[in-house]
């Protein structure tokens, strides 16, 4: 099994393996997941100070912020399929 690692902005990289969802930060439910995060120490914020785009939710139950949209990062798992047109 080999592990890939997924850029997720601003040089930050995130294994592949441990991802279970990439979601917009928009809903009140994610920000609530946000927000339980953060009072429990599970949070990390690699915006570097930018709006939030995606929220990244992986197995060992922490939430990563970033600042790129999540289209991008999900296109990032496969980056074969980046730029193909639906048919």
């Amino acid at each position: 099994m080999s592990i890939k690692m997924i850029n997720i902005g601003f040089g930050n990289i995130v294994s592949a393996n441990r991802i279970i969802a990439v979601i917009s930060p928009e809903s009140a439910p994610v920000k609530r997941i946000i927000s339980e995060a953060r009072d429990k120490g599970l949070l990390i914020d690699a915006t570097y100070g930018r709006k939030t785009r995606a929220v990244i939710v992986t197995d060992s139950c922490h939430v990563i912020l970033s600042a790129i949209q999540p289209e991008t990062v999900a296109n990032r798992f496969n980056p074969d399929t980046e730029g193909m047109e639906e048919q």
